[in-house]
C-alpha cells in the first residue's frame, strides 16, 4: 500500500494535533509501513480507504493510528549510566531533601513499562536501607496500548533477555511461556495516558522525571513546551533526566546542568524560565 503527498499531510497534521509529533515529509515510508496493518485490521481495502475513515472522525481509528505510529522502542535499564546515576546520585539527593520522605519518580514516555519497572527494582534495592521512606513511580505513554501492556507487567522471554536477566529470578515468575513481574514491583508503578505536549494531569509533585528518548520526535518549540510541563510538576532542586542524545534547546536559568557519571541530568533551581 502506497500513501499520496495529501493524505501524508492530513495524517501527519492528524498526528501532530494529537500527540505533537513531528513527521516530516521523507517520512511516508514510516507511515505506509505502519498503517498497512491497521488498514487491513480495520477492513479498509487501501491506506487511502483508511485515511478516508480517519478524515470522517472516526475516534477509536485515530487513536490506532497514533499508536501505530508512536515509537515503542524500551528496553530494561537502557543506556545503564542514567539508572546509575539515579541510583548513587539524584535517589540520596531528593530522598534527604524530601520533607515527608514521600518520593514521586516520573517516567514519562514510559512504553511499555521496562523503564517505570527498571526504576522500581532499583527502589526494591534501596527501600529496606532506608527505612521510613516510602515512594512511587508515576508513568504515562501517549500510546493507550501501551499503557495497558505497562500495567499488566507480564512480558515476553524476548522482551525480558534485553536487560533484564539479572533479575529474572528475583522479581519474575513465569506465566507459561511468559514472565510476570512480582507484585511488590509491579505495586510500586501506576500508569496512565498522557500526552507530553500538554499540562500534566493527575502526576503529583515530583522528585525525579526521566524524559529519555522522547524529544527527537518534537519540534525545537515543542520541545521547550514539553520540558516546561515537566517542570510544572518537579520540585525545586528536583531532577530532568534526558537521553543522552537528545539536542535540547536553551533552557535557561531555571535549569542548572550537572555531569553525573555521563548522564544528562537537568535540576531545577526554581528560578524564572
Amino acid at each position: 500500500m502506497s500513501i499520496s503527498t495529501a493524505d501524508f499531510s492530513f495524517v501527519a497534521e492528524m498526528v501532530r494535533q494529537r500527540s505533537a509529533i513531528d513527521l516530516q515529509p521523507g517520512k511516508e515510508y514510516l507511515v505506509e509501513a505502519r498503517l498497512t496493518p491497521v488498514a487491513r485490521i480495520s477492513g479498509a481495502a487501501s491506506l487511502g480507504a483508511l485515511i478516508g475513515l480517519l478524515r470522517r472522525g472516526d475516534v477509536k481509528l485515530c487513536d490506532a493510528v497514533v499508536d501505530a505510529l508512536t515509537t515503542n522502542e524500551t528496553l530494561w535499564f537502557r543506556d545503564a549510566v542514567p539508572f546509575q546515576a539515579f541510583a548513587r546520585y539524584l535517589l540520596p539527593e531528593v530522598a534527604e531533601r524530601s520533607p515527608d520522605r514521600r518520593l514521586v519518580i516520573w517516567s514519562a514516555a514510559c512504553s511499555s513499562g521496562q523503564e517505570a519497572y527498571s526504576l522500581a527494582m532499583l527502589l526494591l534495592e534501596w527501600l529496606p536501607a532506608n527505612p521510613g521512606y516510602e515512594a512511587r513511580i508515576i508513568g504515562t505513554d501517549i500510546s493507550h496500548q501501551m499503557v495497558e501492556r505497562a500495567r499488566a507487567g507480564l512480558y515476553s522471554q524476548l522482551e525480558v533477555d534485553r536487560g533484564a536477566e539479572p533479575y529474572l529470578h528475583r522479581h519474575f515468575q513465569p506465566m507459561g511461556r511468559d514472565w510476570l513481574l512480582h507484585k511488590q514491583v509491579r505495586d510500586l508503578a501506576t500508569f496512565r495516558w498522557g500526552n507530553l505536549a500538554l499540562p500534566p494531569v493527575d502526576v503529583p509533585l515530583c522528585d525525579i522525571i526521566f524524559l529519555r528518548n522522547v524529544l527527537i520526535y518534537f519540534d525545537a518549540p515543542t520541545k521547550r513546551r514539553v520540558i516546561e510541563n515537566a517542570r510544572s510538576v518537579l520540585r525545586p532542586g528536583g531532577y530532568l533526566v534526558l537521553g543522552g542524545a537528545e539536542s535540547v534547546p536553551n533552557l535557561g536559568p531555571a535549569w542548572r546542568r550537572r555531569d553525573l557519571d555521563r548522564a544528562v541530568v537537568f535540576q531545577n533551581t526554581g528560578g524564572t524560565p
